[in-house]
């Protein structure tokens, strides 16, 4: 029944759920499916990014547009520590706006792009300066719709690479979800293939949507009118797409912050009520997690608010890694976002009809920069 959410299929199909609440679902399917096509890939992958990562002063710059850039700010923590080279998250929204501030000229850049659609102008426009701006700029671009511009303009440059996720994560819905997560996932497999953590995360994953979904839909019913999400490392980025779902999915009427937990108290934490709920993203490593620990004794001595949720008390996520450890957490995040749309009468798959907000950005207009 997962597969539906625990949401009749007639009541889903009229509250206008039922792209969201698939894409939530298949994500453990669907990372399956991208570390396979991973590997399909690996020689392909090695024979071109191996002469790139020989140069030891290359730079890596991952980027995206709201959610997409949500990836980079999530991995670039990780890739930094593990290929022990500076790994910088910057998304194109700052890339298009402010070239001459980001791009360094004589510095060879690896731009590292994430796009659902790949047909936002700040991708393309991103994608085109950073050409412009860089005099060895190399693309590795990481997208789920083989006919966006993205993909394309990548085909079709020798200083580019495609990589094309699975067809049923090009995202129906309005809210990026299985698109996120397999981007995410699959710069993992490129980058840091870890064996055992992929079993590991889709077994916990499938356990959550198996046996978890009453609770999180109980916790989406309360009365609160305020959310934070807290997380630190690679899971302040996690936190603050946990609170663009919550954002998004409520059609703005919940509000929504996203900070480290140590960042919390100062000045943040004034925002605590009886309204609000507090999300804490626990962190696996040891040193780190005394900081979340610390934050949750004091939440809990304060009683400010009796709504604190810990998603890693609903299973045993020791055995998995922090960026590992991410994509969990969001499957949560973006449950607990559903079913809040739900319960304030809004439907998930487009919950801003009125075009205000769309699921490819419009109206934005590229200037052409001058040298």
């Amino acid at each position: 029944m997962y597969k539906a959410l625990n949401i009749d299929p007639t009541a889903l199909r009229q509250s206008e759920g039922e792209h969201t609440a698939r894409e939530i679902a298949q994500q453990p399917d669907a990372w399956e499916r991208t570390a396979a096509l991973v590997d399909g890939q690996r020689a392909q992958l090695d024979q071109w990014l191996q002469p790139l990562l020989l140069q030891n002063d290359l730079r890596f710059i991952l980027t995206g547009a709201g959610t997409s850039a949500y990836a980079g700010e999530t991995l670039a923590p990780h890739l930094t520590r593990v290929l022990e080279r500076r790994v910088e998250a910057i998304s194109t929204t700052d890339l298009v706006s402010n070239p001459h501030d980001y791009f360094l000229r004589q510095k060879p850049t690896l731009l590292v792009s994430y796009a659902r659609s790949g047909n936002s102008p700040e991708s393309v426009g991103a994608y085109d300066l950073a050409n412009q701006c860089v005099d060895n700029c190399y693309h590795l671009v990481i997208t789920c719709n083989r006919e966006g511009e993205l993909a394309a303009r990548a085909q079709d440059s020798d200083n580019s690479y495609s990589l094309l996720m699975p067809e049923e994560t090009l995202d129906q819905s309005f809210a990026m979800t299985s698109s996120f997560t397999s981007m995410l996932l699959a710069t993992l497999e490129v980058f840091t293939p870890q064996p055992g953590q992929l079993p590991a995360l889709a077994a916990l994953t499938r356990t959550l949507l198996d046996t978890r979904l009453e609770g999180i839909q109980a916790l989406a019913e309360k009365n609160f009118r305020r959310v934070v999400f807290l997380g630190a490392g690679g899971l302040k980025g996690i936190a603050t797409e946990a609170a663009l779902k919550m954002l998004e999915l409520t059609a703005g009427k919940v509000d929504c912050h996203a900070e480290s937990p140590l960042g919390f108290r100062h000045g943040p934490k004034s925002m605590l009520d009886e309204r609000t709920l507090v999300v804490l993203l626990h962190s696996n490593d040891a040193y780190c997690r005394r900081y979340d620990d610390d934050l949750l004794a004091e939440l809990q001595r304060d009683g400010t608010t009796d709504w604190i949720a810990c998603p890693a008390a609903f299973a045993d996520t020791a055995e998995l890694g922090e960026a590992w450890l991410a994509l969990y957490y969001i499957v949560f995040a973006q449950l607990l976002a559903f079913y809040k749309s739900l319960d304030l009468g809004i439907t998930p798959d487009n919950p801003c009809p009125t075009g205000e907000v769309n699921r490819v950005v419009q109206g934005v207009t590229i200037y052409k920069l001058a040298g």
